[in-house]
């Protein structure tokens, strides 16, 4: 299903190389989902001139608030900004919280995510967020509540949102959007006939646009991800595969081709590869079977949710992003004011 909605959302690339048969049912499914894209926009549009007249209100928080979102469905990057920011913010003397909505956890309230929690209890990337900086982090559907914990429960001076660029009931004092670099805004459609939350005007109003891989154009911030060793996703006496040695590559992200061409321009010799869905909760026999003999690498996010059951030879490969000094001004100097 991720891969047909990707040929229908993502065009650029692929039609060029597929027959004329299939580029006309693609043009043709487009067609029949406009009238809901319209609709779409219509309720969109409804919604925040709510909150713009003031029908709905907007609350704001008593410290500063960074929201890192995107107006495109799927992953772009979100979560390697959040601990860069959080590193950067800590850097210059701040003292970070992050909130959330905690994607795929059921529960009501909110929830404080600590180190020991696991992803099926708290998602993939608030455990991914927390294992790696320790930040204070709750998660919750209302994210005003989740602010108001995190302020009353630890010693918080800035907040930084997890994704919620649409989440208008929270008052903002910087929004950063985030774009993955090869994909962009795809076919350029609001749902469901393409992957945007809300139209290309929004790009003009947030604060900063940051551009994760590919081609960035002017006033944008370009972010690269760059590489660390490999881990091991759970305790292992083994030794980690090197460069040339054939393994197996799974990535349960909004872009896994990112991920499996990381690998390979790395130098490693992918034997297999598998792509499963943004989000995936994984099963152990699955990828046992998948991997047999063979070391198995797959990203951060994923292995959150492996370490209860990973085998010795399954590793796992660290990113971290890499921004200009220009984008730590830019947030330090929004911050002052």
């Amino acid at each position: 299903m991720q891969a047909f909605v990707n040929r229908l959302w993502y065009p650029k690339g692929f039609l060029d190389t597929q027959s004329k048969g299939l580029f006309l049912l693609i043009k043709l499914i487009q067609l029949l989902l406009w009238p809901l894209s319209l609709l779409f926009a219509a309720i969109t549009a409804l919604r925040r001139s709510l909150f713009k007249l003031g029908i709905k209100k907007q609350s704001r928080l008593p410290v500063p608030v960074i929201v890192v979102g995107n107006i495109t469905v799927g992953g772009s990057g979100k979560t390697p900004t959040v601990i860069y920011l959080v590193e950067l913010l800590r850097l210059h003397g701040y003292k970070p919280g992050v909130i959330s909505r905690g994607y795929g956890v059921n529960f009501e309230g909110v929830r404080s995510v600590l180190p020991s929690m696991a992803a099926r209890d708290v998602g993939d990337e608030p455990a991914m967020i927390v294992g790696r900086t320790g930040v204070p982090m709750v998660i919750g559907r209302n994210r005003i509540h989740a602010g108001k914990h995190l302020l009353t429960h630890f010693n918080v001076d800035v907040i930084i949102s997890d994704d919620g660029l649409q989440h208008y009931a929270l008052g903002r004092d910087i929004e950063l959007l985030i774009l993955d670099g090869d994909r962009r805004f795809g076919n350029g459609s609001l749902l469901p006939a393409g992957p945007l939350r809300e139209g290309l005007w929004r790009v003009k109003q947030v604060d900063a646009v940051v551009v994760n891989g590919g081609q960035s154009i002017e006033g944008e911030h370009a972010m690269s991800l760059v590489q660390g060793a490999l881990k091991p996703v759970a305790h292992s006496n083994e030794q980690a595969p090197a460069l040339n040695d054939a393994v197996v590559a799974i990535a349960g992200i909004g872009n896994p081709q990112r991920f499996f061409t990381s690998l390979t321009n790395a130098g490693f010799n992918l034997n297999r590869v598998k792509a499963f869905e943004d989000h995936q909760a994984y099963c152990e026999n699955e990828l046992t079977e998948l991997c047999g003999d063979l070391p198995i690498i797959m990203t951060e996010k994923d292995a959150v949710k492996c370490r209860d059951f990973a085998k010795q030879n399954w590793w796992y490969l660290p990113v971290d992003a890499k921004l200009s000094s220009n984008f730590d001004r830019l947030i330090l100097d929004k911050l002052k004011r």
